[in-house]
């Protein structure tokens, strides 16, 4: 069971900690920290991670050493810890109850990150795929174990300290509370409850749902922006047109009428998303040519080049004893959703231009130049079946631990109703369901957000 990683984590501890300078933002002291911890907690696989966390206090409250802490799980998989700038939004709030570590998950920011660059030097393809088999949420969690047992006092709560979730930070947390609940004093999860948790691959349910939502969400995009149609029909027809099928950016992808799609993961799932899209195919073209500065902008969206790991195991995130075999690439080929998401059949009838969602695709590791270099290693990693368990849904459905949660109920990346499925077997979870906000309303209404669920998880709200 995967309870024995984090048994593994504790008796192996930390290898090397070292304090950073400590330095001051508006209204917070923050104080870093680096972790040398395994690589793979079972010893099967040699080899060491840097881990790098911030620790954030209140700037009047320095020398309250009964502070609680916070440890903050952020969204992908692949993505850092947030910088912080000042002392606002959920940080602001949560600051008055407790110190608040900000840690960057393995493989991201400065915690021996995964670069195009770096997995090369891995070696071949099969190695690069074994070392990135150790980045999902139990080994996140084992380090979290290590660096809590170092960072968190034995008279403060006993050792213990809260985790607060965001996104792919939620799934983080539902397998700590199967991994370690006697480590929690409480588990906040926004936006993040996994779904089919005793399944062993639940991609497939996943990207279906997301199919469907997406849709939705494109179905309201060109209600607000009709123009549109005929605007990005004209780019698809254009790079359907071109030799090879499409047009290298400035950063060396590949623009092709597929690859243009990918721009609905950042805009058909947030607040302010529609009119970023909208104002980014308003200067697409400069004359009979695509604008350099439009080909530059969708650069600037793929994020795949700084934040690869997001791409390669992504569809991992869904695995506990199945592989997942692209499983996306596969959802959106069927006869269900062919013609849907089929750019080219659809620019060339006039009809609006289907972007997708969250979802990889195989080909991806072709046509975006930051990802090449892996294409291999994901491959390996999606054909890989023995994948470790995530979730121990006995312990979840005897959870102890005060447990709330925010499900957005239009969320294009958490489908609410898979999300709600798995809400409903951890026990004593409240729920708080809301279409006030789509995905990210810790970033969008943090404080409030933040207050509601230690209200909720403290008693301050009492459940109806």
């Amino acid at each position: 069971m995967t309870g024995s990683v984090v048994k593994r984590a504790r008796t192996a501890g930390c290898h090397q900690h070292k304090v950073g300078p400590t330095f001051s933002v508006p209204g917070l002291c923050i104080t870093e920290h680096t972790f040398t911890l395994p690589l793979d907690y079972s010893g099967l696989h040699p080899g060491n991670v840097d881990v790098f966390c911030r620790v954030l206090v209140h700037r009047n409250k320095v020398s309250d050493h009964n502070l609680p802490y916070l440890l903050y799980l952020q969204g992908g998989p692949g993505f850092e810890a947030p910088r912080p700038l000042d002392n606002t939004g959920w940080i602001k709030h949560a600051c008055n109850y407790f110190r608040i570590v900000l840690m960057d998950q393995r493989g991201t920011g400065l915690s021996s990150p995964i670069t195009p660059g770096n997995v090369e030097r891995l070696g071949d393809a099969g190695a690069q795929a074994l070392h990135l088999t150790h980045f999902r949420a139990d080994s996140i969690v084992a380090d979290a174990e290590v660096i809590r047992m170092v960072l968190v006092p034995g008279t403060n709560h006993d050792g213990r300290w809260t985790v607060l979730g965001q996104s792919f930070g939620g799934f983080c947390c539902v397998t700590y509370l199967s991994l370690a609940p006697e480590s929690l004093i409480d588990c906040l999860i926004t936006g993040g409850i996994p779904p089919r948790i005793d399944t062993p691959c639940a991609a497939e349910a996943v990207y279906r749902a997301c199919a469907l939502r997406v849709l939705l969400q494109n179905r309201k995009y060109y209600s607000r922006f009709p123009m549109d149609v005929a605007r990005i029909g004209a780019v698809v027809r254009f790079l359907a047109a071109a030799p090879g099928g499409g047009v290298s950016t400035p950063a060396g992808n590949l623009l092709t009428p597929r690859s243009l799609q990918l721009l609905g993961l950042h805009s058909m799932g947030f607040s302010t998303g529609f009119e970023r899209l909208h104002y980014l195919f308003e200067g697409s073209f400069d004359g009979p040519e695509l604008s350099r500065k439009f080909l530059k902008d969708f650069d600037v969206w793929m994020s795949w080049d700084t934040n690869p790991l997001y791409a390669i195991m992504h569809e991992s995130i869904y695995c506990q004893g199945a592989a997942s075999n692209w499983a996306a690439e596969r959802v959106l080929a069927s006869g269900e959703f062919a013609d849907a998401f089929d750019a080219t059949q659809a620019a060339q009838a006039g009809q609006p231009v289907n972007f997708t969602g969250e979802m990889v695709f195989s080909w991806m590791f072709e046509a975006i130049a930051g990802l090449r270099p892996m294409k291999e290693a994901a491959d390996i990693l999606a054909s890989k079946e023995d994948w470790p368990t995530l979730y121990d849904v006995d312990v979840l459905e005897e959870n102890t631990v005060p447990t709330a949660g925010v499900l957005y109920y239009e969320d294009m990346f958490v489908n609410f109703g898979l999300a709600q499925e798995t809400a409903n077997r951890i026990n004593g979870m409240h729920q708080w369901v809301t279409n006030e906000y789509l995905h990210c309303g810790i970033r969008e209404a943090g404080g409030p957000v933040f207050e509601r669920l230690l209200n909720l998880c403290r008693g301050g709200i009492l459940p109806r």
